[in-house]
């Protein structure tokens, strides 16, 4: 996905994620519940109000937010202003919510941590797939992301205009240097996977040096991920698979090297960090009372 193909984000199945915000509201009431709110607030009270942006970025994780109200009251009305895979000024309203006050309240802190997370992995990823764009590499996350808060992180990269790569261990085979390692080699590490693996499954495999991509190319698996080559040594590469095999190049790529890192002609950039060190963005709940 690029940023002008946001507009086909798919939503998110609430089966994926009220399990998560369940057990975060769970996590923040304890046994004894909301004792400020629950005090202090009439249990008839109203709210309304805004989630805002008090900075610029791409938003992601609007309905996951809304559901930590609903969770707690499914009478809690929302109306979403700027949808996930859009941009947001500072400022803007992101969605409006009214409805019963307590709930609202209790929900606050639940709602605003998972909108901010996912929306600075968004904005993270929508920088460095437009430093990209001239090229034809796409951006790709990692599983270095937050425990429990995969699939989110995940969609909130999906929302900034990158992809995904492997959700897990059961998606796809990956062979990295410790594998090839306790195996004896490559070549034999290739070997155990085709003889108990199905013929679905696809085989990328981990290569420091262009010596490991010839013997990877010689095996017509179906992927290599280049790991921390020089730009230099990734052109070469890519010379040599001559469009046989997927390309990634993995290891220490930021926005401001990632332009020359795509220029190398690699199909994949991935990039670790987005999901395990973006910056939350800002968000807020302004409310008052109403009817």
């Amino acid at each position: 996905m690029t940023s002008d193909s946001r507009d086909q984000l798919l939503p998110l199945y609430a089966l994926l994620y009220e399990a998560t915000v369940r057990r975060t509201l769970e996590e923040d009431l304890g046994l004894a519940g909301d004792l400020t709110t629950d005090a202090i607030i009439d249990k008839g009270a109203r709210a309304k109000g805004s989630i805002v942006a008090r900075s610029a970025g791409r938003i992601a994780g609007l309905e996951i937010a809304i559901s930590a109200f609903r969770l707690l009251d499914s009478s809690v009305e929302a109306e979403i202003l700027v949808p996930d895979g859009r941009d947001a000024a500072a400022g803007q309203v992101l969605v409006k919510v009214h409805g019963p006050a307590r709930p609202i309240l209790s929900a606050e802190r639940t709602a605003l941590n998972l909108l901010g997370r996912l929306s600075g992995v968004a904005s993270a990823t929508r920088d460095i797939v437009s430093a990209v764009l001239p090229h034809r590499a796409k951006v790709v996350c990692t599983r270095k992301t937050t425990p429990g808060l995969r699939a989110l992180e995940k969609y909130a990269v999906r929302a900034g205009g990158g992809a995904n790569h492997r959700f897990g261990l059961d998606d796809a085979v990956l062979i990295k240097d410790n594998h090839r390692l306790l195996a004896g080699s490559l070549t034999e590490a290739v070997r155990r996977v085709r003889c108990n693996v199905g013929h679905m499954v696809k085989i990328e495999v981990e290569a420091d040096t262009l010596a490991q991509l010839g013997e990877a190319l010689s095996l017509a698996v179906d992927g290599v991920l280049l790991d921390n080559m020089s730009t230099e040594l990734l052109a070469q590469a890519v010379k040599a698979a001559k469009g046989r095999l997927l390309l990634e190049a993995s290891g220490g790529i930021t926005r401001e090297t990632a332009a020359e890192v795509a220029a190398t002609g690699v199909d994949l950039l991935s990039v670790g960090w987005l999901t395990h060190s973006s910056p939350a963005l800002d968000v807020a709940l302004d409310l008052e009372p109403g009817p």
